[in-house]
């Protein structure tokens, strides 16, 4: 799996992608993937401070209910509506079934995260 190199990740297997102010975030295709048929994903309301490394929902699948780490802190300015009725789009494309956008708190944040190589080495020694 290519992991999209304009993307920032965790350890705990969330994306973000940084544009300008606003930091869109999600599930990798591995989180997607070790977790099966998603069916439920749990999202904060528009307005909710995120803060880095803390929980901000929760993503239930068929094996497992899992929670979902702020990579970066911020203000939820959008959530995925489209989650709530079709929750498996996560399953068919995790890359682009973005789950929430921040407006960022400080962008430096997300120089503490992995690059697309960094992480695809990291989920090589996971598995």
């Amino acid at each position: 799996m290519a992991y999209p190199s304009e993307y920032r990740y965790t350890k705990e297997h969330e994306w973000l992608k940084i544009d300008g102010n606003t930091g869109t975030i999600g599930i990798t295709d591995y989180a997607q993937n070790s977790l099966g048929d998603i069916v439920f994903v749990e999202l904060p309301k528009v307005g909710t401070e995120i803060k880095v490394g803390k929980t901000f929902g929760t993503v239930e699948s068929v094996k497992a209910v899992s929670d979902l780490y702020a990579p970066v802190s911020g203000t939820v300015s959008e959530i995925n509506n489209e989650l709530s009725t079709a929750p498996e789009n996560v399953n068919k494309d995790a890359h682009a079934a973005w789950m929430i956008k921040v407006n960022l708190k400080d962008s430096a944040e997300a120089n503490q995260l992995m690059s697309s190589a960094d992480y695809e080495k990291f989920v090589a020694e996971e598995s």
